[in-house]
C-alpha cells in the first residue's frame, strides 16, 4: 500500500514546471544614423583691440583645459609678474572690449536603427558606430478570460 501511494506522488513531481519571469537576450541591430545633439555654450573673452584692426587675445582666452589649468594654478601659486602682465594697460591705440564666443559639443546621438525589419529611435550618449547592442524581451501577455 505505502509503495502505491508513493508512486502516485510521482506523477506530480514530473509535472511540476519552473516558470521563468521573463526571456531576455540581447542581439545587434543595424544602424541607419547617428545624428549628434549638441549643446551651445556662450563664453565672454577680453580681447584687446586696436585701430588697425588687429585683435590681440588676452590670457583670460585659454580654451578647455589650459584654461582649467591656468586658473587652479594661478590660485594655488600665485605669481606677481604674471598678474601685473595680465593687468597691464592695453597698447596705445588699443581697448580691451568683451567677445562673446559660442562653443558646441555633442552630448547624446538620435540613433536609427533597424533590429527584425522595423525601425527604432533611440538617444544614447555615445556614437554607436554601425551596429548598436539591444535587449530583447519576450513575456506573453496572460488574460484574465479565457
Amino acid at each position: 500500500m505505502t509503495l502505491l501511494s508513493a508512486s502516485a506522488a510521482l506523477p506530480v513531481r514530473a509535472q511540476q514546471t519552473v516558470i521563468q519571469i521573463e526571456n531576455v537576450r540581447t542581439e545587434y541591430a543595424r544602424v541607419l544614423r547617428a545624428q549628434p545633439v549638441y549643446q551651445t555654450l556662450r563664453a565672454t573673452a577680453m580681447v584687446e583691440q586696436c585701430k588697425d584692426g588687429v585683435v590681440v587675445e588676452s590670457a583670460e582666452s585659454k580654451r578647455g583645459l589650459a584654461r582649467v589649468v591656468g586658473a587652479v594654478k594661478d590660485a594655488l601659486t600665485p605669481n606677481s609678474e604674471d598678474r601685473e602682465a595680465e593687468q597691464a594697460p592695453p597698447a596705445d591705440g588699443c581697448e580691451v572690449v568683451p567677445t562673446e564666443r559660442e562653443f558646441r559639443r555633442p552630448i547624446a546621438y538620435d540613433v536609427d536603427y533597424v533590429h527584425h525589419g522595423v525601425k527604432y529611435r533611440s538617444r544614447l550618449p555615445y556614437d554607436p558606430g554601425n551596429r548598436v547592442r539591444v535587449r530583447v524581451s519576450i513575456t506573453p501577455i496572460v488574460s484574465g478570460s479565457r
